[in-house]
């Protein structure tokens, strides 16, 4: 199917289901398209579309510009920003996103509460590997995952979304990151390596 024949078929599904969700926060008229596959609680959908619920604001306006200068690379997510012509669009978007409440976690686990670690995916998001040069995820994720300012949250986000997300900065079909930190990181990982970290931050409460 054609990239505009489903982008309109998307922005009717989001009127769909804006009219049967009264009780959740409207969407300003330049996110009707955002919100059919990443929801209109911003928690997006498996296979489809990522959370982007409580993300900082200047992380999502910043990626939103990545999309249409090419620095990421997605048919479908570039076609969709390009849809938000003005910095104003842009910004309304990023607000209403990021002023979304995302899934609370109950057991915050920080660098350091645990010194002995086998699990090679927590050892990796609290320990990193210095003989590879990995600093640990931690270090700019946060505290299990939640994101600090311009560095995403990972916790609860989609496992087949943070793979993806790996296996493009290994590639290079993703850019745009300071000093090309991720690129870096992400080209020291193994293909199992990746599957673990996904599957890990995805199951954090």
């Amino acid at each position: 199917m054609p990239i505009k024949k489903f982008i309109h078929r998307l922005i009717g599904l989001s009127a769909l289901l804006l009219s049967a969700t009264p009780a959740l926060a409207t969407p300003p008229p330049a996110a009707m398209v955002c919100v059919s596959c990443h929801g209109m609680n911003g928690l997006g959908n498996p296979n489809l579309a990522p959370m982007i619920a409580g993300m900082d604001e200047n992380y999502l306006v910043e990626q939103i510009n990545n999309f249409k200068n090419g620095q990421r690379k997605s048919p479908l997510m570039t076609s969709m920003a390009m849809m938000l012509a003005t910095p104003e669009a842009v910004q309304e978007v990023s607000e209403f996103f990021a002023a979304l409440p995302a899934p609370a976690i109950s057991n915050i686990e920080k660098r350091g509460d645990n010194v002995i670690i086998t699990d090679p995916a927590q050892k990796l998001v609290y320990q990193g590997d210095w003989d590879r040069n990995i600093p640990a995820c931690a270090t700019c994720h946060g505290p299990s995952g939640l994101g600090v300012e311009h560095f995403p949250r990972l916790a609860n986000q989609h496992a087949d979304y943070i793979s993806q997300q790996l296996i493009a900065w290994q590639t290079k079909q993703r850019s745009g990151d300071h000093n090309n930190v991720m690129a870096t990181i992400a080209q020291q990982l193994t293909a199992t390596e990746i599957q673990q970290l996904a599957q890990y931050f995805a199951t954090i409460k």
